[in-house]
């Protein structure tokens, strides 16, 4: 079941963060439901399979990626973090996380929903005290909000992947040349 998660930010923080599109615009809500949730969690590969999860776990999920993307913004602007999105990603951190096991098969991840959860804030929080945080950057897309860690020759990305929002940009700027150059005539 593809629900046309994108994970293009480098880091499993930044994509949980970036499932409320266009924040400027028409915001786009990927989780509407449980089990876009959990498809998320499993589509990310933090986790093999997600228990089933309740309304209440998509707000919890939520209100931690609301305070993952303030902190996120805070720390790219280097800008003071918000106290109350401190506790919030804090305390989702402080839950049990998913264990792995070892199966025949292989590695194998089996999670509720807040184990996963608890995965993501553990993501955030070490993304926000570590190397990383130099590199972080937003789409230049005007419409796209997304932060993604630019790991490229000379830090010289400017959207958060080209099928995203790269190749719009680039096709927009395109017709919009066409549209301003004369017609050359025979």
């Amino acid at each position: 079941m593809n629900l046309d998660h994108v994970f293009v930010c480098g880091n499993p923080a930044l994509d949980f963060a970036a499932t409320l599109r266009a924040r400027r615009s028409v915001r786009f809500e990927m989780f509407t439901t449980p089990g876009r949730l959990n498809a998320w969690h499993v589509e990310s590969g933090l986790v093999d399979a997600v228990s089933p999860g309740q309304e209440a776990d998509v707000e919890q999920a939520r209100a931690v990626r609301e305070a993952i993307y303030q902190l996120v913004t805070a720390r790219r602007l280097g800008q003071e973090y918000d106290r109350a999105a401190l506790t919030v990603v804090n305390n989702a951190a402080r839950k049990p996380p998913a264990v792995p096991q070892l199966t025949p098969a292989g590695r194998w991840t089996q999670a509720t929903p807040e184990e996963a959860l608890s995965m993501v804030a553990r993501h955030a929080v070490e993304l926000l005290n570590g190397a990383d945080v130099p590199l972080l950057k937003e789409c230049g897309n005007p419409e796209c909000t997304r932060t993604y860690i630019d790991r490229s020759r000379g830090m010289r990305r400017q959207w958060c992947g080209m099928d995203s929002c790269g190749n719009k940009i680039k096709a927009a700027a395109y017709r919009a040349r066409k549209k301003t150059t004369p017609a050359t005539s025979r």
